[in-house]
């Protein structure tokens, strides 16, 4: 099998893409953490956005602006870069939200662990029922 030095050029934004989602995905799934959970999340986010970004890129390509006096050129679109830029928005806004309940249940329950969280929350459903 031989992998040509071009040809893993070419893609190495897919590797680098399917990286950080591996990387994401084991974060997210296998910390106990919380805040760990969301770093984790914002990684996977990351790897969406270059994925997104990288698909919308045409070798070639220039800004779509007509112009009268040239033939009719390759365009690049740029609805990817708007929708990545709104989703790179919407992400740091979750994590936001997602850190500020970190905190709270940080301060609820004195830990950020979900299996300390978990065996509080089935202690305090035992004293409810006695």
């Amino acid at each position: 099998m031989n992998v040509d030095l071009a040809d893993l050029a070419a893609r190495i934004n897919n590797i680098a893409v399917v990286g950080l989602m591996m990387a994401g995905l084991f974060i997210t799934f296998a910390s106990g953490h919380l805040v760990k959970r969301l770093i984790g999340l914002s990684i996977f986010q990351t790897a969406i956005f270059v994925f997104f970004i990288t698909m919308g890129k045409v070798t070639g390509g220039t800004a779509p602006i007509l112009l009268p006096d040239e033939r009719t050129p390759i365009y690049s679109n740029p609805l990817p870069s708007v929708l990545i830029l709104t989703a790179i928005v919407v992400s740091v806004a979750t994590l936001a939200v997602g850190l500020a309940i970190v905190v709270r249940i940080k301060e609820a329950y004195g830990s950020a662990e979900t299996d300390d969280v978990a065996a509080a929350d089935i202690a305090l459903d035992a004293d409810a029922q006695t």
